[in-house]
């Protein structure tokens, strides 16, 4: 059984070096949504090498056109 917590870093804390499958049972895990979710963003710089930002641009470009979406030229 999940616990109950007292604070956000309290359960940041608890969840940081346990496996959530050993409390929680997948198999009746229900479909949810979530319509006043307000997405957020932050902007990030990361720095990768070449190779992999071309092989991420391929992939990208693969899953695109699975899905019938036109890639970016």
């Amino acid at each position: 059984m999940v616990p109950k917590f007292k604070s956000e870093d309290r359960e940041r804390d608890f969840w940081s070096n346990r496996d959530s499958s050993d409390y929680i049972d997948r198999g009746k895990a229900k479909l949810s949504t979530f319509p006043d979710l307000k997405p957020s963003t932050k902007t990030i710089c990361v720095r990768l090498p070449e190779s992999m930002l071309d092989s991420l641009r391929m992939r990208q470009i693969k899953e695109m056109s699975l899905f019938g979406h036109q890639a970016p030229v």
